[in-house]
């Protein structure tokens, strides 16, 4: 019986051995070069190792793509270089591998020695014929690939027999991998030789093809520069003549194209169309010209221009702490992503592969209000990354025109805005941000969120045809970001293909940082002031930041800063001061004015039927007071305040809370009968919806008919159901934030968002106190007071569970 030996894999790409060979292999990915080391470490094995082909080149090797039947070599020579080894590999004998298994990353296979068949009586003169046959073959083949004949009858001498013959012939032979595993796999040697003479007469037929096609395109390319010398002379006379040069024009734009690096596809295009504008005559000019602009675009595109990629995490880190404060979720998610695309780098060899690997992976959408760092924060991955940034603003943008282009029929036609980035970069693999993704509109002029779909797909992306190019152009190795501030705004299958960093609002400490640090050196350099000429003191900059914004990023702040700057400049030019300092609120208020900014404070007073919620908008979170009443009427429930479909049911759902439990909240009995119910949600022109005001609703309305005050102290947010459960809901950060601005010190939120209480900075978790509720029973115990004039009681702590967060 065979011997069986257990020997570490070697996967080959589009490469078969054969027993006889002896070969270079150049060894670069992690599971070859696992094997290679654990052959080199074996005892007892001399260096030997299994070497067997993969069924699919493309594919990472696992042990279901592999072919069974290979070659037992042995590693006679090993030389590293770079990540990598060059190994010579000595083949000795034909193989099967009876079981693959894979343990630490190191393929094995338990092999036997696979034996020829004996030959068939009386075909010793048949197989004499055949190998004759096959060494004429293969010196006519390689006199045909431009060997010279005399080295291939010596090297074919040197070959005795008929299966030495075989291996060397096949191995040489220019076969795909599936042909020379099947001679491989042949165990007669006379249905080999049968193989191998077909396929040498094959493979002649294709080379003397290819050598008529070669004789023919020289004897085109003769014409040619024949063409070229006449063009040259034509050239020459129409400038004496003193006529167009629509020829030289033409001239250049060739010289362009041809050094361009256009895809085969794409050229045979482009030559077609060159030609076509080398025969208009000066008759056809606005044709020729509209022609010669496209052809402009197509030399100018950066078909094979890319930047280097580089991944320092360390770096990548200091860029995002310089230039933004805060945002430390937002950092230590994109130094993930930078992370993966370093990993990725790493693991695949220089080239377009290599680009394409590091550009893989998911579109990020930074979701969040304006003016928090999504756009600064792109930019600064572009910078990480040493590529080139491209921002392509989309909002208001109706035509699919915009990100595809018009097709060039049309009068003054242009790419679409992702190919004109493009070129204004001149590089392959630039970080383009599509800013202001959710406000893109829909018209008859088409969807350009649905074109976006094909460029944000990386499947589909390496295709991209902008209508106005009509030629498919490669977006593989483009890094695309996605800016938002509303997620209602992006529709489906364009949110599905992206992955979701959230920006919060800053906090009014981080707002003051950023001020310190960057929005007030920015001001004094637009506004031409040099340093120390303008001093802002901390008390002018919480003044600027509490009365004179409402928002949950800084633009406003920056704006507010600017006109301080702007006044300050005025009075050192007309040399009234030499140097301006602005040190109180005093002083920011006689400079800026009373504020127009008016954002919603803390009630002064427990009042009954008066309830402090909170909400989040686009802008930030912020708080809002729900005011119900009870009067004489004819059992009505009355909504005001603009609210929408959602909150109304809320509403609804609320006072049937309310009388479905009168008895145990302690509302009288004759409140419900005979009077009207009105609730009513201030600022009443602004358009409110959403269901997370359930339980301020049913506090307020609790209130009113029970004639109980409401601690104006405590703010609330939650969805109710009918059973008083109360569910979670969003936007908790933002939301949070805006209580503590309004100076709110305890928060009532559901039970089930305490997870969301982690988000909180530090300082505002330790400045509050939260109560986390399941049911409504436990919200009104908390901020109901027991009756008019009595003192508070403590009777909530034992119905809800209380959180004091600390530093």
């Amino acid at each position: 019986m065979p011997e069986r030996r257990s020997l570490p894999v070697l996967a080959l790409r589009d490469t078969v051995l054969y027993p006889g060979i002896a070969t270079p292999i150049t060894v670069g990915r992690l599971k070859t070069l696992r094997a290679v080391e654990a052959a080199l470490r074996a005892e007892g094995e001399e260096k030997r190792l299994f070497a067997v082909a993969q069924r699919d080149a493309a594919e990472e090797p696992t042990t279901e793509g592999l072919y069974h039947v290979g070659v037992v070599a042995r590693i006679t020579q090993v030389q590293r270089f770079g990540a990598g080894l060059q190994i010579i590999l000595s083949c000795e004998t034909r193989a099967t591998a009876l079981q693959y298994t894979e343990v630490s990353g190191v393929m094995r296979a338990v092999t036997v020695e696979l034996a020829d068949l004996p030959p068939m009586i009386d075909a010793a003169a048949n197989e004499e014929a055949l190998t004759r046959e096959v060494r004429d073959q293969a010196v006519v083949y390689g006199r045909r690939r431009g060997a010279p004949e005399d080295v291939l009858r010596q090297f074919v001498s040197t070959l005795h027999d008929g299966k030495e013959l075989v291996n060397h012939v096949a191995f040489y032979l220019d076969l795909e991998t599936a042909e020379k595993q099947a001679l491989l796999e042949t165990l007669s040697n006379d249905q080999r030789l049968e193989r191998l003479n077909e396929h040498l007469h094959h493979q002649i037929e294709i080379a003397e093809a290819q050598e008529r096609i070669r004789t023919s395109v020289e004897e085109e390319l003769g014409e040619r520069q024949r063409e070229m010398y006449l063009r040259e002379q034509l050239r020459a006379i129409q400038k004496e003549l003193g006529e167009s040069d629509e020829e030289v024009s033409a001239e250049r734009l060739e010289q362009k194209l041809e050094k361009a690096g256009l895809p085969e596809e794409t050229a045979r295009e482009v030559r077609r169309e060159l030609n076509r504008l080398k025969r208009m005559g000066r008759e056809t000019s606005p044709e020729a010209q509209q022609l010669m602009s496209w052809l402009e675009w197509v030399a100018d595109l950066p078909w094979n221009e890319r930047t280097p990629d580089h991944v320092d995490l360390d770096e990548a880190r200091r860029i995002l702490d310089e230039e933004h404060y805060a945002l430390g979720d937002v950092k230590d998610r994109v130094l993930e992503f930078l992370a993966v695309r370093k990993l990725r780098a790493d693991q695949t060899p220089e080239g377009d592969a290599r680009s394409r690997a590091i550009s893989r992976g998911p579109i990020l959408l930074f979701l969040g209000p304006p003016g928090t760092g999504k756009t600064s924060i792109a930019e600064s991955i572009a910078h990480a990354l040493g590529r080139k940034y491209v921002r392509v603003a989309l909002g208001g943008a109706r035509d699919e025109a915009d990100i595809r282009g018009h097709r060039r029929t049309y009068v003054g036609a242009l790419p679409g805005r992702i190919l004109q980035g493009m070129k204004r970069v001149g590089s392959k693999n630039p970080v383009v941000v599509l800013d202001e993704i959710d406000k893109l509109g829909v018209s008859y002029q088409g969807d350009p969120a649905s074109a976006l779909l094909e460029v944000l797909d990386p499947a589909q992306n390496h295709g991209f045809v902008d209508h106005y190019l009509g030629l498919p152009f490669d977006l593989s190795e483009v890094l695309f970001i996605c800016t938002a501030n509303l997620r209602d705004g992006i529709p489906g299958p364009l949110f599905d293909r992206m992955e979701t960093i959230a920006f919060a609002g800053y906090t009014e400490v981080e707002k003051h940082e950023i001020a310190r640090r960057y929005l007030l050196p920015r001001q004094l350099d637009e506004n031409g002031l040099r340093e120390g000429q303008l001093a802002v003191a901390d008390p002018a900059l919480r003044e600027l930041i509490t009365s004179y914004t409402r928002e949950a990023g800084v633009r406003q702040l920056e704006r507010s800063i600017g006109a301080l700057a702007r006044k300050a400049a005025r009075r050192i030019a007309t040399n009234e001061i030499e140097r301006a300092e602005i040190l109180s609120a005093l002083s920011v208020r006689e400079l800026l004015g009373r504020s127009l900014v008016r954002p919603e404070r803390r009630l002064l007073r427990d009042a009954a039927g008066v309830v402090t919620g909170m909400y989040y908008t686009p802008m930030g979170g912020d708080i809002m007071h729900v005011e119900a009443t009870v009067m004489p009427g004819k059992g009505e429930f009355i909504l005001t305040g603009q609210l929408g479909d959602v909150m109304k049911e809320s509403g609804r759902a609320a006072l049937s809370y309310a009388r479905a439990h009168a008895g145990g909240l302690g509302i009288p009995a004759r409140r419900l009968q005979g009077h009207d119910v009105h609730l009513h949600v201030p600022a009443g022109a602004v358009p409110k919806d959403g269901p997370s005001a359930g339980v301020p609703i049913a506090v307020a309305l609790v209130s009113a008919l029970s004639g109980r005050p409401v601690r104006s102290d405590v703010a609330m947010t939650g969805e109710i159901t009918l059973r008083g459960t109360v569910l979670p809901i969003g936007g908790i950060k933002e939301k949070v934030l805006g209580a503590h601005r309004a100076g709110i010190p305890e928060i009532i939120l559901p039970a089930e968002n305490e997870a969301d209480l982690d988000d909180l900075p530090v300082d505002v978790r330790s400045s509050l106190q939260f109560h986390l509720v399941e049911h409504l029973d436990q919200a009104i115990a908390l901020c109901l007071r027991a009756r008019p004039l009595r003192a508070e009681t403590d009777e909530g702590e034992e119905t809800s569970r209380t959180y004091a967060r600390a530093s």
